[in-house]
């Protein structure tokens, strides 16, 4: 269930990425529309993909999803209150190693993809606005349907997803928990080691079967 729900993140996150110039006049769930048809057809089409090749998923996501998330966002969130006690430099190698931690999450997700549907609720957006909600509907076959909702802020690159909530349940905000554990042990450096060294052994299937 808990990939499933990651395959859902991933999906819409990919779904909200902007198209080029585009991304100035279309608003997010139209973007997302659009965006949703061209992702699902890869994942439905591409024969590597649905081999479960760990290789094409990555290179999927990271052409596809990871440009398109505010990651120094979603760690900040992440780390709550921990953030101010971090440095710049800590800052930036906490961002580097979260993101990892979810690209290969969601690598691991996307192997689970089951024709899953998505369906959007149109987003109401003033001029001006720099902070969306866009609320969708996840369809499965024989399942029950799962509200997801993907939190946007606009950036100079466009809207980037810098949450997702499932059935109300924040995704970033469940690493929190974790996040303050680790430091409480051993600082910032500490979670810093520990995400790091999860990072790279999760890594090292994926380097084996490269060669």
């Amino acid at each position: 269930m808990a990939r499933l729900l990651w395959l859902m993140a991933a999906l819409g996150a990919a779904a909200l990425a902007p198209a080029g110039a585009a991304s100035d006049v279309e608003a997010p769930d139209a973007l997302a529309r659009s965006v949703t048809d061209e992702v699902l057809k890869i994942l439905r089409s591409d024969k590597e993909v649905q081999a479960g090749n760990n290789k094409r998923v990555v290179e999927v996501i990271e052409t596809r999803i990871a440009p398109h998330f505010e990651f120094t966002s979603m760690t900040r969130l992440a780390m709550g209150r921990n953030w101010s006690r971090a440095s710049a430099e800590q800052r930036k190698t906490l961002t580097q190693e979260f993101r990892a931690l979810l690209v290969r999450t969601y690598t691991s997700a996307f192997t689970q993809y089951r024709n899953q549907a998505i369906d959007y609720r149109p987003v109401r957006l003033a001029p001006g606005d720099t902070d969306v909600v866009v609320r969708s509907t996840i369809r499965q076959s024989g399942g029950q349907p799962v509200a997801v909702d993907y939190r946007m802020e606009k950036t100079g690159a466009g809207w980037k997803v810098y949450d997702v909530k499932i059935e109300g349940i924040s995704l970033v905000e469940n690493y929190r928990n974790t996040f303050n554990s680790e430091v409480q042990k051993g600082g910032v450096d500490g979670l810093i080691k520990s995400l790091s060294e999860k990072n790279r052994s999760a890594l090292a299937p994926l380097e084996a079967e490269a060669k």
